[in-house]
């Protein structure tokens, strides 16, 4: 198995810090996020990601979060494999220590 990208929860904090816009996507499910999730990240259930191919740019690098990391590396494989340019965020919302926004 190949190896996906990874970026940890401090450097996309500190890249943010840093004002980069960054394409951050948040891969769980509705009733997940309602707990917070990272300012800016676009919320797409994991199961949409399929049909929603459309809404990616493969000039883009995209950063996928999820609760632990599990279901974000599933889709940056998936995504991998159609091209795009993707990182999963390692340790997910569970490390992440920055501020957060109810979607």
């Amino acid at each position: 198995m190949r190896n996906i990208e990874t970026i940890t929860t401090d450097e996309v904090q500190k890249r943010i810090e840093a004002g980069e816009k960054l394409e951050l996507v948040d891969v769980r499910e509705h009733d997940e996020v309602e707990a917070g999730m990272i300012p800016g990240a676009k919320h797409i259930p994991m199961g949409e990601i399929p049909e929603r191919l459309n809404e990616f740019d493969k000039e883009k690098e995209y950063i996928f979060v999820c609760r632990s990391s599990a279901r974000s590396g599933n889709v940056c494989y998936y995504l991998s494999d159609q091209g795009f340019k993707v990182k999963n965020m390692v340790g997910g919302m569970l490390d992440w220590k920055g501020e957060t926004t109810r979607p």
